[in-house]
């Protein structure tokens, strides 16, 4: 059975950086997108980034585009997010998904259909 597991955020000043981690277990990567989606108080969740494992195909949001980059290592079927340059309004609940066989980087993001979650790690972004 596919378990995520997220880690990495935390309390950052406004234009600092994180990298957030989602390491999958109980399932490969391959041939799935995967991607970081968020989630702020009050509004609903919304794709960030996603990645196709072997391809490599990538989508980002356009509020995030520059900023944040994706990658994928299929060795240690973990996914990465690097974040830079945050913002007050990228503060939320960061989920990372993998979508079922055949779903391409963009419709996952944009859909958010048949996606199995991660439980969601808090990253805020304050002075």
């Amino acid at each position: 059975q596919l378990q995520l597991v997220e880690s990495g955020g935390g309390l950052v000043q406004p234009g600092g950086s994180l990298r957030l981690s989602c390491a999958a277990s109980g399932s490969t990567l391959n041939y799935r997108a995967i991607g970081w989606f968020r989630q702020a108080p009050g509004k609903e969740r919304q794709g960030v980034s996603c990645i196709r494992g072997t391809s490599g195909s990538s989508y980002y949001a356009d509020s995030v585009k520059g900023r944040f980059t994706i990658s994928i290592d299929n060795a240690k079927n973990t996914v990465y997010l690097q974040m830079n340059s945050l913002k007050p309004e990228d503060t939320a609940v960061y989920y990372c998904g993998v979508a079922a066989p055949l779903t391409s980087a963009q419709a996952m993001c944009l859909t958010l259909a048949r996606v199995s979650w991660g439980q969601g790690t808090q990253v805020t972004v304050s002075s």
